[in-house]
């Protein structure tokens, strides 16, 4: 069984009810909060393994509430979830833009959300533990050698084209943002820029050849590699 702790952050009660319940069936410990200001005291005093936050809410509304949580040295490693009761590219953009992990549309089954949350938890338990390898629709990373093969031939990638490259390979199906793609790869010796992260994703499609079409555009959003 889990034991993470998770915190929601939900103003409809019978929602936050109907999730914690799940969540506690399934093993995982829960804090609750109606409110962003009650989220806030909540998040930074207990260190949650994960945040399930509403976007709309009186008073400090979601986005607000995952800006501050980013933006706080204790708080900002902490995976969050975006529960959203539309699926406008607007609302999910602004959250992957904050640093969310992912966004899940309201109604939702109670089933998949739990599904997701374990994803996001894995994701990020993946990503505190070295990789060495890692082997996605016909492309081959070795991490630590710092060298990508499609086949047995080697490509001839730049630093920020393999560091992008990792970034969409770490996590096959998921969305990032430009602006998640950036917080990723910077620390190299030249700037990442939205529209730099656009010429880069041009010419890695061309240099992985057929398996390019794998690097799909995810309008409004931002990138995703396509599991073949």
């Amino acid at each position: 069984m889990a034991h993470e702790k998770i915190l929601i952050i939900e103003d409809e009660k019978d929602i936050l009810e109907l999730i914690a319940f799940n969540l506690e069936c399934s093993g995982y410990h829960v804090l609750k909060a109606s409110n962003g200001e009650d989220g806030l005291v909540i998040a930074q005093a207990e260190i949650p393994d994960l945040v399930l936050l509403d976007v709309m809410m009186p008073g400090i509304d979601g986005f607000d509430v995952c800006r501050t949580l980013k933006q706080d040295p204790k708080t900002r490693k902490v995976p969050i979830i975006m529960l959203t009761a539309r699926g406008e590219d607007t609302d999910i953009v602004s959250g992957l833009e904050l640093g969310a992990e992912d966004y899940v549309t309201k109604p939702f089954s109670p089933k998949i959300l739990v599904a997701r949350i374990r994803t996001v938890l894995r994701r990020a338990k993946e990503e505190t533990e070295p990789m060495e390898r890692l082997v996605v629709s016909g492309i081959t990373m070795e991490i630590s050698k710092h060298k990508v093969y499609i086949d047995s031939c080697e490509l001839d990638l730049s630093s920020t084209e393999f560091d992008i490259l990792k970034v969409l390979m770490s996590s096959p199906g998921w969305v990032f943002s430009r602006n998640q793609i950036i917080d990723s790869v910077k620390g190299s010796n030249y700037p990442v820029t939205q529209r730099s992260v656009d010429v880069q994703i041009l010419g890695l499609r061309k240099k992985l050849g057929d398996s390019g079409q794998y690097i799909e555009t995810v309008r409004g959003v931002g990138y995703r590699l396509k599991e073949e």
